[in-house]
């Protein structure tokens, strides 16, 4: 591990993604926040778990890793007939809590929060210093699975307590029913909400107000995590300038560059 303490915390499952031909992908919104950062010039601290043969290092060079052992690493498939995706959860490492977190960590000046699979405990939300800006992409806390693994929306209902702790929630129009309904309603409590809406751009809500910010034009080649790398790069361009709306066009850039590649 480097000396210095990281800048840019980011708790979550990496994940395994199986693809079509039988090979796998590493995956997981803590991934793609972290290669985020990592590209931004961040010193980057990831807290995970996996099983003991699954090597993080090369997929992230120059992150300090914290990787809680598990029988299992969390492995998703994703199935898609006529537009329409199915999801299933193979394998799920084990659950994240506020003691995984490095004592020196809880300090740094951001942390991102990115769950896939229900796999953050509550305490994680109280873990960090009052003045660390605290981001989260929650798409993991609305699904859940039955025995075969298939996935399915459900519900989150984190306490107020959670909710006055974030700065940042970032959710897509394609993860919840009402996404502006949730966001003005948890926009009560937390600092800043996002609606992103892909290709559309993403919405912004702060104070009471909104505002659209669209997409920056780009040749789509590949999508996946782009909402992730969005969310990282709107947290990181919010603590240089503290300005959402900068934070907005930079994070839609961000993510435009991401699916290009």
């Amino acid at each position: 591990m480097n000396d210095q303490s990281p800048q840019f915390i980011v708790v979550g499952h990496i994940c395994q993604d199986l693809l079509p031909d039988g090979g796998v992908s590493l995956g997981g919104s803590v991934s793609y926040a972290t290669v985020t950062a990592l590209r931004m010039g961040y010193h980057v601290g990831v807290v995970t778990s996996a099983a003991p043969d699954m090597d993080l290092s090369p997929a992230l060079p120059g992150a300090d890793i914290v990787c809680l052992d598990a029988p299992e690493t969390t492995v998703f498939e994703n199935i898609y007939h006529n537009g329409q995706r199915t999801q299933f959860l193979h394998q799920r490492a084990a659950p994240l809590t506020c003691a995984d977190i490095p004592a020196a960590w809880r300090s740094a000046p951001m942390a991102y929060l990115g769950s896939i699979d229900q796999e953050i405990e509550e305490s994680v939300f109280h873990c960090f210093e009052p003045d660390v800006l605290l981001g989260v992409m929650p798409q993991g806390f609305f699904r859940t699975w039955d025995a075969e693994g298939r996935v399915q929306f459900v519900e989150w209902q984190p306490s107020r307590a959670v909710l006055q702790r974030l700065n940042l929630l970032v959710i897509s129009e394609l993860d919840v029913p009402d996404p502006h309904g949730l966001a003005r309603e948890w926009g009560q409590w937390i600092d800043i909400v996002v609606v992103t809406h892909a290709e559309r751009g993403a919405t912004v809500y702060e104070g009471g107000e909104s505002c659209h910010y669209p997409a920056r034009p780009a040749e789509q080649v590949d999508p996946t995590g782009a909402g992730d790398v969005f969310a990282a790069g709107f947290l990181i361009r919010f603590a240089e300038t503290r300005d959402a709306c900068e934070a907005a066009a930079f994070a839609n850039a961000v993510a435009s560059f991401s699916i290009e590649g």
